[in-house]
């Protein structure tokens, strides 16, 4: 479910996200998933879907593609889209909407090194196993911090209730995120 337009917190700056699936080794469906270059301004080394804020007069569809194409080199039309997840507000001060999209052909990916350090598929049973996300407490919020498994790394939300969201509607089960919360340190 999203928000009708006129609901939407008009202090937040629009952002959008890809959620590209594509082949994996085999004939397995995988997810894109970047690690941010270590030089940039905010989240720099973070985990995070390929995105960024919306320009000017753009729709998040339109600024998920161009992102997707400034980060990876990877040029999809808007009918490579197959549909949205939920806006979800982050504690830096975005509504970032994801925008779930399907790549035939990944193989030519090229990560811009101005933003993208590294970029991994990120096999669906990957995110269907019963242990790879978990929720914990912290003293600061009410709400609960979603924190997604991957190696031997632990991913956090926006991007962990991202993928959260998008493996429960693979799994057919309508389930929100905007009230999982970030880590601390993602506040700013």
């Amino acid at each position: 479910m999203r928000l009708p337009a006129g609901e939407v917190p008009t202090t937040l700056k629009r952002a959008a996200v890809s959620v590209v699936l594509t082949a994996s080794e085999g004939d397995d469906t995988a997810f894109l998933l970047t690690l941010r270059a270590s030089h940039l301004r905010a989240h720099r080394g973070q985990w995070a879907l390929p995105g960024g804020r919306c320009d000017v007069g753009e729709t998040p569809v339109e600024a998920a593609l161009r992102e997707l194409d400034e980060e990876l080199a990877l040029k999809l039309s808007a009918d490579a889209v197959l549909g949205l997840l939920d806006d979800y507000p982050t504690r830096s001060g975005y509504l970032i909407t994801p925008v779930v999209v399907w790549a035939a052909d990944s193989a030519a990916i090229r990560p811009n090194p101005d933003e993208v350090a590294s970029v991994h598929r990120i096999a669906l049973d990957t995110i269907e196993r019963d242990d790879a996300f978990d929720f914990v407490a912290i003293p600061e919020s009410a709400r609960r911090v979603i924190r997604f498994h991957h190696q031997e790394s632990l991913i956090h939300a926006p991007t962990a209730a991202l993928i959260y969201q998008f493996r429960e509607v693979l799994a057919g089960r309508h389930t929100r995120v905007a009230e999982l919360e970030q880590p601390v340190f993602a506040w700013k």
